[in-house]
């Protein structure tokens, strides 16, 4: 059973920035990556995914920008970079592996099957 654990939330002011990691039990390399957000009393929202070869890269349009998305399968672990964090990037991070055969990658959250716990980032104004 694949398992998911994200590190690197924490604290930080508007404007600054963090990097979330995903670490996996094991070979993440056929498996897409998805991170996600969620804030209590909302729904799931896609922030970014990147394809189990690193190829092929989607992001939510409130965060292309600013998130960047990357992966290292020799260390089984995925990144988002998040600079120029603003108060409403606040939210609970999780990231999400499924393993797929089809191109790109899904930003749908019932797409994915294997889930961290999730990680807290609290940007201040």
């Amino acid at each position: 059973q694949l398992q998911l654990v994200e590190s690197g939330g924490g604290l930080v002011q508007s404007g600054g920035s963090l990097r979330l990691s995903c670490t996996a039990s094991e070979d993440l390399y056929y498996f897409d990556i998805g991170w996600f957000r969620q804030v209590p009393g909302k729904e799931r929202e896609a922030v970014s995914c990147i394809s189990h070869d690193g190829n092929e890269i989607d992001s939510a349009a409130s965060v292309k920008d600013r998130f960047t998305i990357s992966r290292d399968n020799a260390k089984n672990t995925v990144y988002l970079q998040m600079n120029s964090l603003k108060p409403e990037d606040t939210a609970v991070y999780y990231c999400a592996a499924e393993s797929r055969v089809t191109p790109g990658c899904p930003q749908d959250s019932i797409e994915y099957y294997y889930w961290g716990q999730g990680t807290q980032v609290t940007v201040s104004s």
